[in-house]
């Protein structure tokens, strides 16, 4: 009786041990399920459980679980509600120098490229970087090129005067404003579950998304038009509490490494796959009509779009300038963009 009840003691003893070691990380998506971030953060999830032996559980909250604006997401990264959290255009009012990934014509029109090199120790654990986000109490892990921004609208895009006084939604985001404006629109700030109506209804006339998202919230079924200028990519950062990631052991950082790093290629090919998927399915259930931008019309769009880099220094500093140099020289481009 003293060895069964001895034994008895010893289990619930290591039931409670293993209870007190195991650890849950909330990761938080822009994304509803099914999406481009919601693919990556299942395998993000898959792989960190996995190679922590089942001590750490990962928990996905898609968009909407976690608020409706995705500042409360941000805030709740930043005051570690919630350990980790994707940040992409909307960023720039959290993490001003973020604005860097939304710049047009920085990124070179290979994608595959462009995901290396921001996952690259050049310019991802760049002092400059790195300090942007840590300013806010958060720490940049991986970036997430999520394909194209694709336009759409209904009228076509050809060149820069087409797009005079269009009312083109933008995410809230200084610098995108700054750049539609250059290029002769009327950008306009809708929240993304309100803008299928918005479109339907004519508060605006054009809209930037990627392929996956136009395609899973059915922009195209009130657009005419959809036109790749290859001007940038959509690029989620994945973040994590700074206080957080700075307490986590050595190997549990070093994790994290590995797996954000075996990401890059899946990340790539997770996009790829969605966006060639879904734009298959748009063309197959509506007649929206396709345009390709060529290497001339390309080059007007970039010609408007050059100024605003100044834009961008002017409105977040030195860091910034920083931040776009390290970009570009990791491109290689320093000189020729």
């Amino acid at each position: 009786m003293h060895r069964l009840m001895g034994a008895t003691a010893a289990l619930a003893l290591m039931a409670l041990s293993a209870a007190a070691s195991a650890e849950t990380w909330r990761l938080g998506l822009e994304e509803i399920e099914g999406s481009v971030q919601h693919r990556y953060a299942e395998r993000f999830k898959e792989l960190v459980e996995k190679r922590s032996d089942g001590d750490i559980t990962v928990r996905l909250l898609p968009y909407g679980t976690w608020g409706s604006t995705y500042t409360a997401l941000y805030d709740a990264v930043q005051n570690g509600a919630i350990q980790l959290g994707f940040g992409s255009g909307a960023l720039g009012g959290t993490v001003p120098e973020s604005q860097l990934l939304n710049l047009n014509f920085v990124m070179p029109a290979d994608q595959w490229r462009t995901a290396k090199v921001l996952n690259s120790d050049a310019f991802l654990k760049s002092e400059a970087w790195q300090q942007s986000f840590r300013q806010r109490d958060l720490v940049p892990l991986a970036e997430l090129p999520e394909g194209y921004q694709v336009w759409t609208a209904n009228k076509p895009i050809r060149q820069p005067a087409d797009m005079k006084g269009l009312k083109i939604r933008v995410m809230d985001n200084s610098l995108l404003r700054a750049t539609y404006k250059a290029y002769g629109a009327a950008p306009t700030t809708i929240a993304y579950g309100e803008l299928y109506s918005a479109l339907q209804q004519g508060q605006a006339e054009a809209n930037i998304q990627p392929v996956f998202a136009h395609q899973e919230m059915g922009f195209y079924e009130v657009q005419e038009y959809m036109i790749f200028a290859r001007q940038s990519q959509f690029v989620a950062t994945l973040m994590g509490n700074e206080q957080w990631y700075d307490g986590l052991s050595e190997e549990r950082r070093a994790m994290i490494d590995k797996v954000v790093a075996k990401l890059v290629r899946e990340g790539h090919d997770m996009q790829t796959s969605f966006n060639k998927k879904r734009l298959k399915a748009i063309k197959k259930a509506s007649d929206i009509q396709i345009i390709e931008l060529d290497d001339a019309q390309r080059q007007a769009f970039r010609d408007k779009a050059r100024p605003v880099r100044q834009t961008y220094i002017d409105e977040v500093g030195e860091r910034g300038q920083q931040a776009l140099d390290t970009l570009l020289k990791a491109f290689g481009t320093a000189g020729d963009q």
